[in-house]
């Protein structure tokens, strides 16, 4: 073949490799359109299949309206994690849209300063953030919009909560998927509604919790008496207290449960709101009237157990208290205060609070071979152990809770979330209707405490010219909507979790960084050290000396403060080394990442291909020599 020859072939080669290669993208941006490979470790593209389940159930169009101010974010000193963010919300809101089937509409709008954009974030609730030296109005937020002019949004996107970014999204277009108020039943034998007080003849207001509650959804009271059925349109039922109820009663519950509704249980050892045997001719009456509560029948058949004779005392969440005015408070070690540790940051209805208080609260687990599965929600720290109610009803000074106390290790659970194929408590009933078991796997709440309901524990209440203003230093109440509200959802809103963050630690940096830490403190601490020695000998020193020559220093003191400071300026120096060292460290690693990202791998890359076409053309000219 003669050279023209030659480089015709090898630019129609070319060519038609170049067709290929079209040919091959427009096949598969067709073939494989949507399908995406997660890599990450922690797979944060990969949207779970609850939330699945919820965007491709959607029955009428929503839109979605994604508001970030781009353009004033860009100018921010520290605004690339916020953008980083930005971008991560909304790519996972794309995926949703795209699994929709079209049903989700996504509109992304960067609302500038006194733009129509702007004026629309606001009518929606979104909350704006002044920015920069200009004040400028940063908008990070979603909006959503049904058929039916519903709305809903989540005012601003925290950046702190991303690991309950999917549950927020995938709860925002659930509740627009909804066309009516969720509809909650209440039993309660405690005041949570406020009771006649014949001793004062006055109504108390009800419990804040309660009253929160009844802002978000439709909360109807039910009476334990004579209830034999749970309404068809009742989707959670809250079950506080319960003492004594009727066979009747608890087969409503029962089936109320198996049909597929959602139970919220809170029971407790020794309530403290309990009113039992409260009688004004006789004072000591209440002292020994049974205070705890318990739902026997439907534990067992569940496989839960739980003591109503015994409460939890924990040394390490104990709470400060005063029992006397004028005392020092005290440590009461049934009386907790828990914080982040203690709630699961896992489940979306424990993950975003911060601390929760509870008194007297008991213990909660699962049988040998029960059904269910048991997920804690709060937890006990392992410096715990169980105790008698009883004597806590007789214990004027919570001090002497300490006499004999001696730590289990075991963490306790107070509060968890059951889920599973619940069992019928009563298999010998029959009839139209009866359920012996749940037809999908179902989910209830137990709490084993109700103070925490009360308004004594995580809530101030005060009267400013007839107006309720309403101050918590606890999260209770948000854990009792949180709960609530969860429940309310699909059963693949539930079983959306917390996942994890998209920021990935450098470890091996902050390896370094703890070690240069150490040896900083450590020298730092030897500083101090010589420091104290030094006002030491010099204080001696002073006590020696006249009593006219106190302010006059001695040849020996002067030695020894020019000591002091050569030896201070020595030990600075050294700080000052392990800082430059510490930067060393960071700064070559850095390198070594420079150098196989940028150089090492392409080199060896390069090679890998030569080499293999090497080997593939002496193949061709072996099997050419051959013939």
């Amino acid at each position: 073949m003669n050279p023209a020859n030659r480089r015709s072939a090898t630019v129609g080669t070319l060519v038609l490799l170049g067709i290929a290669l079209v040919a091959v993208l427009l096949v598969s941006n067709l073939l494989l359109r949507g399908l995406r490979v997660d890599l990450t470790q922690n797979r944060l593209f990969t949207v779970s299949e609850g939330t699945r389940e919820i965007v491709r159930g959607i029955d009428e169009p929503i839109t979605l309206y994604y508001f970030f101010s781009d353009r004033v974010s860009a100018d921010l000193p520290q605004g690339q994690p916020l953008r980083a963010y930005a971008t991560r919300v909304r790519e996972l809101l794309e995926e949703l849209a795209g699994l929709s089937r079209g049903k989700l509409v996504l509109r992304v709008i960067d609302p500038l300063p006194f733009s129509e954009e702007e004026d629309r974030a606001t009518s929606f609730g979104l909350t704006p953030v002044p920015v920069g030296r200009s004040g400028e109005n940063l908008y990070f937020g979603l909006a959503g919009t049904n058929a039916t002019d519903g709305q809903a949004a989540i005012p601003f996107f925290q950046m702190d909560k991303e690991a309950f970014l999917e549950y927020d999204l995938a709860k925002l277009v659930h509740e627009l998927d909804q066309v009516s108020k969720p509809v909650v039943g209440l039993i309660s034998s405690l005041p949570m509604s406020g009771s006649f007080d014949p001793a004062m003849r006055t109504m108390p207001e009800p419990w804040v919790a309660l009253s929160e509650l009844r802002q978000l959804f439709d909360v109807r009271e039910l009476t334990a008496t004579g209830l034999t059925a749970i309404a068809e349109d009742i989707g959670v039922l809250l079950l506080v207290h319960p003492k004594e109820l009727a066979d009747d009663t608890l087969y409503a519950i029962d089936q109320f449960v198996l049909r597929g509704g959602r139970l919220v249980v809170f029971v407790d050892p020794l309530a403290d709101a309990d009113e039992s045997g409260n009688d004004p001719q006789n004072p000591s009456a209440a002292m020994f009237a049974n205070r705890s509560s318990d739902l026997a029948r439907l534990f067992r058949a569940w496989g839960v157990e739980y003591d109503p004779g015994k409460v939890v005392l924990d040394a390490r969440h104990a709470a400060q208290v005063s029992m006397q005015a004028g005392r020092p408070p005290v440590r009461h070690l049934a009386i907790h205060a828990l914080g982040r540790e203690a709630l699961n940051d896992a489940e979306a209805i424990t993950g975003v609070l911060s601390s929760v208080n509870v008194s007297a609260a008991g213990a909660i687990g699962l049988a040998e071979g029960s059904p269910l599965q048991l997920v804690p929600l709060i937890q006990s720290s392992g410096e715990s152990a169980l105790a008698d109610a009883e004597r806590l009803k007789f214990m004027p000074d919570p001090a002497a809770l300490f006499d004999g106390f001696q730590p289990s290790g075991e963490r306790h659970v107070l509060a968890g979330r059951l889920h599973g194929v619940f069992p019928t408590a009563f298999p010998e009933r029959a009839g139209d209707g009866h359920r012996s078991e749940s037809a999908e796997p179902g989910n209830v709440v137990v709490f084993a405490d109700t103070d925490l309901l009360t308004d004594r524990l995580w809530v101030q209440v005060q009267n400013f010219l007839g107006q309720r203003l309403v101050n918590a230093f606890a999260n209770n109440g948000d854990l009792f909507i949180n709960t609530v509200d969860t429940l309310t959802g699909s059963s693949a809103l539930i079983g959306v979790r917390g996942r994890a963050t998209s920021s990935r630690p450098f470890t091996t940096v902050e390896a370094i960084q703890r070690r240069a830490e150490e040896r900083f403190r450590d020298t730092e601490r030897q500083l101090q050290d010589e420091l104290g020695e030094t006002e030491r000998r010099l204080n001696e020193l002073q006590t020696r000396q006249e009593p006219g020559q106190a302010l006059i220093l001695s040849a020996e003191q002067r030695a020894e403060l020019e000591r002091f400071r050569n030896r201070q300026l020595e030990i600075r120096r050294e700080l000052r080394q392990v800082r430059r060292q510490l930067d060393a460290d960071i700064d070559r690693l850095g390198s070594w990442l420079k150098f196989i990202n940028v150089w090492l791998l392409p080199v060896l890359l390069t090679l890998a291909v030569a080499g293999l076409v090497w080997w593939r053309r002496r193949r061709r000219e072996a099997g050419a020599a051959a013939a």
